[in-house]
């Protein structure tokens, strides 16, 4: 895995690469390191960082408490703080979601 995670004092600092008005939401890989994650909703009013959000939550199995954006509102390029999990937790939920997505 090359998704580039950082430790942060409340949890981790998850980068991610958003594409919205996509066909559909899933997590797509990695770009540069950062997480790949393809939205449907068009990207007006945080209606796409809320769709990123889901797609995170779901595929990487975290409490909507637990997820936050940090940086890049209004850039495709993001930083999210997952709260209440380690480095390597995440890492692993990571590596498990890219390994089905590429199972597609």
């Amino acid at each position: 895995m090359t998704v580039e995670l950082r430790e942060h004092p409340l949890g981790v600092i998850l980068p991610v690469r958003a594409q919205p008005g996509a066909r559909k939401n899933a997590v797509r890989g990695e770009h540069n390191g950062a997480l790949r994650v393809s939205v449907t909703q068009a990207a007006e009013k945080g209606k796409a960082n809320d769709a990123v959000i889901r797609v995170l939550c779901k595929t990487l199995n975290l409490r909507g408490s637990q997820v936050g954006l940090l940086a890049g509102a209004t850039s495709q390029n993001k930083q999210f703080l997952m709260r209440e999990i380690t480095v390597a937790e995440l890492a692993e939920r990571i590596t498990a979601a890219l390994a089905s997505a590429q199972g597609e």
